[in-house]
Parts: structure tokens; sequence; C-alpha cells
């Protein structure tokens, strides 16, 4: 039987819930109505988070993105309540949805939402030099 849109974030226990890891994913077929003019509004979104106890697992991702595809949305709204859901859903330490919509009259849109868990604090980052991220060639 195919699939169809859905409502329903799923999610799995996080493998590793000691360590904070960063999970990227894009998602470049997201489509919703202009709630204007009812014409279809094309964007690929970005979602970066670090998992608390629980990560979103992807065929649930694809259907919940799908079932906004014949709603009406400013991004603005889309972009936030995309985030407050998957929030709802997986409580992460942190996650970033970035939405960048394609050219409509002319202006691309990028909407930007954060959530950070309280009392989380980044780790700091670890800076590679350059001698030690490429591979000695020499022999």
């Amino acid at each position: 039987m195919p699939s169809s849109p859905a409502t329903t974030l799923e999610t799995f226990e996080n493998p590793q819930p000691a360590r904070d890891f960063h999970i990227h994913m894009e998602i470049p077929e997201f489509t919703c109505l202009c709630p204007k003019t009812g014409q279809p509004d094309f964007a690929t979104l970005i979602l970066d988070y670090i998992p608390d106890r629980l990560c979103v697992e992807l065929k649930s991702l694809k259907l919940y993105i799908w079932s906004f595809r014949e709603q009406g949305a400013f991004h603005e709204a889309v972009t936030n309540r995309i985030l407050d859901d998957l929030v709802t859903a997986t409580q992460p330490r942190f996650m970033r949805l970035t939405a960048k919509f394609f050219v409509r009259g002319g202006i691309f849109t990028n909407v930007v939402a954060e959530h950070r868990k309280p009392g989380w604090q980044p780790p700091q980052r670890v800076e590679l030099s350059r001698f030690e991220t490429q591979s000695n060639t020499r022999g």
C-alpha cells in the first residue's frame, strides 16, 4: 500500500545519549501553498540538531513534511511550526531549522528558527589546522 501524508512524528532512542553529536538533514522537496495566491511555494529545509534522549525517525519525518503540500502558510509561520513540532516530539538539546524558499516575485526568503534546551551549553568547537586535515602524501 502506498504511503500518504501524516502529521505524526515518530522517534527512536538516542544510541549515544551521553554524547553531544550533530545530526544534519537536508530535505530538498518541501512544498506548501502561498496563503495569498494558492500557488505552490518550494523550499529546501535544512535540519540540524543535537539529540537528547530521542531522535526523529526519517520515514515519519518524510510523511510529516509531505503533509504541508496542500496547506497555505507564510514562510515564517510554517518554519516555526515545523520546528515546534520537531522539538515537541524529540526534546533535543539543540535544534535549528533553516528553510530556504525558492524565488517568488524576485525575492528569495530564508527563515532560520532555533531551539536550545534550558541549561544546555554547546561544547567548545575543536578547530583542526590545515596540516591536521590533509593526509601526508610525501614518501
